[in-house]
């Protein structure tokens, strides 16, 4: 369990990137809770993660997103545990949440550009991590 935000890891923060944006428009859709646990059980940085952690991290993203600047509270303990070099796999995992279902709705395309401008993220390093997004959710 996590004891305060500020006991946040690297991997914790990737969760709550991709919780914020599953969140962003008000309804986490169960496709995007899959993808949320699919990435965790399958890629090689949530290896050693404590699943249990992940009810803590998005009870931290869901009580920031009440507060009047929680979206700006949220980045900087993103960017605080987040180290330089996972900036791009928080866009990565984010792009992948938010294409899950196959809908990319406007709160949920705010959101990445929040996330993209938050984490410095080149805008041509961008373009292609969303375009791989996309057609890795993309349907027959």
């Amino acid at each position: 369990m996590l004891d305060s935000p500020s006991s946040m890891s690297a991997q914790d923060a990737l969760i709550a990137v991709m919780v914020a944006v599953s969140a962003a428009d008000e309804q986490m859709r169960t496709s995007e809770l899959v993808a949320i646990q699919r990435m965790v059980n399958h890629m090689p940085v949530f290896a050693a993660y404590d699943l249990d952690r992940i009810t803590g991290v998005s009870q931290i993203v869901f009580d920031l997103f009440e507060e009047e600047d929680g979206l700006e509270a949220l980045f900087g303990l993103i960017r605080d545990a987040l180290p330089e070099r996972l900036h791009e796999t928080a866009y990565a995992l984010a792009c992948d949440i938010v294409s899950a279902d196959g809908k990319l709705r406007d709160m949920e395309l705010r959101m990445l550009e929040e996330v993209r401008e938050e984490l410095a993220i080149d805008r041509l390093h961008a373009a292609a991590i969303e375009w791989g997004a996309r057609v890795r959710h993309m349907k027959p």
